[in-house]
């Protein structure tokens, strides 16, 4: 199935346009919850209302029998909180309460759910008859038209969480990476088997682009387990809810905690981990972790947390383990705090594997520049590093952003597979394999332009000197013009009394 880009969404902006107009004078990180839980609603009272007619037509009496339901990994849905039952109330004045309720008695029957899903719908400052009209386009839009796409409303929800990344500027960047950048780390890490971790998961884009690789590459997902960690409560939820839609069951700890002072998977190693920690976040800690076991390449600055993120992920690796993450661009080349030896010591042991330049503006939070870092604790060539300069890839989809296309993310992750062929040759502007020898004469900073170099220019076939005749020509006409119109302007000037 072809990946969307915002440039072909239909449906789903169709739900975000009608949803807005429940917004009112809400605030995006309040009215977030609302839309978003409303989708989930209708998810899984569509997957049980389709289970349900099934076990009517069999005739047998279990429609009611919850665990018909489990047993198929579909939440039940009690009789109170249908969608039948929220639809009949949708223009009543008591609808935000019945939504409430609804959402209280899923919790109840559904244990994985409990304290998970929003129930501020009966808020006085949510607009009732506009919340009813939204349950109106749940309840009339047909699902068939829109494609036979079965996570139609997965697709939504994910939608959903860019539009309100943009709308929330940087505090958006915490809960949600642009799927162009989440898919190019997932086909070149191939998350095929095993156990996948993300320890700042945000709404849980990283395990969704998983199970949406292995499906689309005829894979189980029941293959992978997936782990993960948020300290932001709110998002914690948000990535339970997003990852229930997709049919995916994680452990993502029992609460929302902080990665490096509250670790939910203190024993676990994984073979796949994806994760866009925050931009070189300040406070995360340092002083009570001074003696951590985790920092086994050297103590991360307490003023910067990106080599903390890069170690914490290193100590969870497998070892056969992957590692695909973002990084702002600082981290290749830094050398304060003792970044810089910290970075030494990694390249040293022979991790690094991959190093990607992506291009400006793929996020909707902020425009710091940044790379992909792929590390693996058994690399094919040994003592060898893959840089690709990918900045002059990508499309403007917007004037303010750009997507990695299609045949952009695949042309990256076809490079990294012949390099861990041995089949790929450099391509001066664009990848070039280097020896740890090499980046170590570069003093280990791990900036591609530096390796790549610069893309040779093609000959036109126009012969020097004819094309420096033209040239010379062309810029003395531009000479002229230009001193036509200096004494233009000294003239109309003068003519009001300004001498230049």
């Amino acid at each position: 199935m072809a990946e969307k880009t915002s440039a072909n969404i239909g449906f789903e902006k169709q739900i975000w346009d009608a949803a807005c107009v429940l917004r009112g004078n809400m605030d995006a990180s309040e009215y977030k919850s609302v839309v978003l839980g409303l989708i989930f609603l209708k998810y899984i009272s569509d997957r049980f209302e389709a289970k349900y007619q099934e076990l009517v037509d069999e005739g047998d009496g279990f429609e009611e029998d919850v665990d018909e339901y489990v047993a198929e990994g579909i939440f039940f849905v009690p009789a109170s909180a249908r969608w039948s039952v929220i639809a009949s109330k949708a223009h009543t004045p008591e609808i935000g309460v019945v939504i409430d309720d609804a959402m209280r008695a899923i919790e109840k029957e559904n244990r994985r759910l409990k304290d998970i899903l929003p129930k501020n719908f009966a808020r006085p400052e949510l607009d009732k008859r506009r919340l009813g009209d939204v349950v109106d386009l749940f309840t009339n839009v047909q699902m068939i038209e829109h494609g036979s796409e079965k996570d139609i409303l997965g697709r939504t929800y994910e939608y959903c969480l860019s539009m309100f990344a943009e709308q929330e500027g940087k505090r958006g960047g915490e809960f949600f990476t642009p799927s162009c950048v989440v898919r190019t780390l997932v086909e070149v890490l191939q998350p095929f088997q095993g156990r996948v971790y993300d320890p700042c998961c945000g709404s849980g884009g990283m395990f969704v682009q998983s199970a949406k690789f292995i499906e689309n590459h005829s894979g189980n997902i029941n293959d992978i387990s997936i782990y993960g960690q948020d300290s932001n409560p709110t998002t914690w939820k948000m990535a339970q809810m997003n990852l229930a839609i997709r049919g995916i069951e994680p452990n993502l700890g029992s609460y929302a905690a902080d990665t490096f002072l509250e670790d939910m998977h203190p024993t676990m190693r994984a073979d796949y981990i994806m994760a866009n920690p925050p931009f070189n976040l300040s406070d995360w800690g340092a002083d009570r972790l001074k003696d951590d076991v985790r920092w086994q390449y050297g103590m991360p600055p307490a003023g910067n947390a990106n080599f903390a993120w890069l170690q914490h992920m290193i100590h969870h690796l497998a070892p056969a383990g992957k590692i695909g993450m973002v990084l702002a661009n600082g981290s290749l080349s830094s050398q304060s705090g003792g970044e810089g030896e910290i970075r030494k010591n990694i390249i040293n042991a022979d991790l690094v594997e991959c190093i990607i330049a992506m291009p400006t503006q793929l996020f909707y939070t902020t425009q710091i520049p940044v790379s992909l870092w792929f590390l693996n604790r058994q690399k094919k060539q040994a003592g060898k590093t893959l840089f690709i300069d990918a900045r002059k890839l990508g499309t403007m989809v917007s004037r303010k952003l750009r997507e990695l296309t299609d045949e952009d993310i695949q042309k990256i992750a076809g490079t990294y597979k012949a390099f861990v062929d041995g089949t790929l040759e450099d391509e001066k502007g664009y990848c070039a394999i280097s020896t740890i020898e090499d980046i170590a004469k570069q003093d280990y900073i791990l900036t591609p332009g530096r390796f790549v170099g610069i893309e040779e220019q093609g000959d036109d076939g126009e012969p020097f000197e004819e094309k420096m005749a033209r040239l010379t020509s062309e810029l003395s006409d531009l000479f002229e013009k230009s001193h036509q119109l200096e004494e233009e302007i000294r003239r109309k000037l003068g003519a009001i009394g300004y001498e230049v």
